[in-house]
């Protein structure tokens, strides 16, 4: 199990270049550049750039102009990777849910009780929401504006997300740990209290609150009503 915030910073092992290096995979017939190690160096520019931009002055304001100003890429450099803001839109997208996936899963794989896997779950996802509060503001800032396939794509991954938390809890009422409830309700409570935590983040902090004691407040909110 994840023992708190600090401990997850320092150990998590799925390092920023690993995962766009998936992402570049991902995006192959996309992206015009074949010698992976350059075009995961500067994929992390454009991504770390853009998300940089869209906190400071709105996604929708930002031109692929200030991506190459602040990226240090030139126009024609910049659009081996992508051709237009829908493309960036994608790989943004992309970078984000491959990490939030491939972070829930590592965390929860080897735990075997279920109430400690739920809390590994919960606590992944804030932990990384804290390191990555950058990407998951633009994911669910932009996801009204998305083009109609990445929008699909955006709620299905969601989904996916949601259902890690659903198939733990799905086997903690078999299991008879949990009390029999609608477990995909309870589930979508569980990502509207995490989302909460990074969409009003200065409520929080103006309260004194620390992500750990955030995860333990959800874990107590969801198993008062579980066990």
């Amino acid at each position: 199990m994840i023992e708190n915030y600090e401990a997850f910073r320092d150990e998590l092992s799925l390092s920023k270049e690993g995962v766009v290096r998936e992402v570049y995979h991902q995006n192959k017939d996309r992206i015009s550049i074949k010698k992976e190690a350059t075009a995961v160096k500067n994929l992390i520019r454009i991504i770390e750039s853009t998300l940089r931009l869209a906190n400071s002055k709105g996604f929708h304001a930002m031109t692929l102009r200030d991506l190459c100003s602040d990226s240090g890429m030139s126009m024609g450099g910049l659009y081996a990777y992508i051709r237009n803001k829908d493309d960036l839109i994608h790989l943004i997208q992309s970078h984000g849910f491959t990490i939030t996936r491939r972070t829930l899963l590592y965390y929860t794989g080897e735990v075997d009780e279920v109430r400690d896997k739920l809390f590994s779950a919960i606590k992944a996802h804030l932990y990384l929401s804290e390191l990555m509060r950058a990407w998951f503001y633009f994911s669910y800032m932009e996801a009204k504006s998305l083009p109609a396939p990445e929008k699909r794509d955006a709620v299905a991954i969601e989904l996916e997300i949601e259902d890690i938390f659903l198939g733990i809890i799905e086997n903690g009422i078999k299991a008879g740990v949990y009390r029999p409830r609608n477990a995909r309700l309870v589930a979508s409570m569980i990502k509207a209290l995490l989302q909460d935590w990074y969409l009003k983040r200065r409520k929080y902090r103006d309260q004194n609150v620390a992500v750990d004691d955030y995860a333990a407040f959800v874990r107590d909110v969801i198993e008062s009503y579980l066990l």
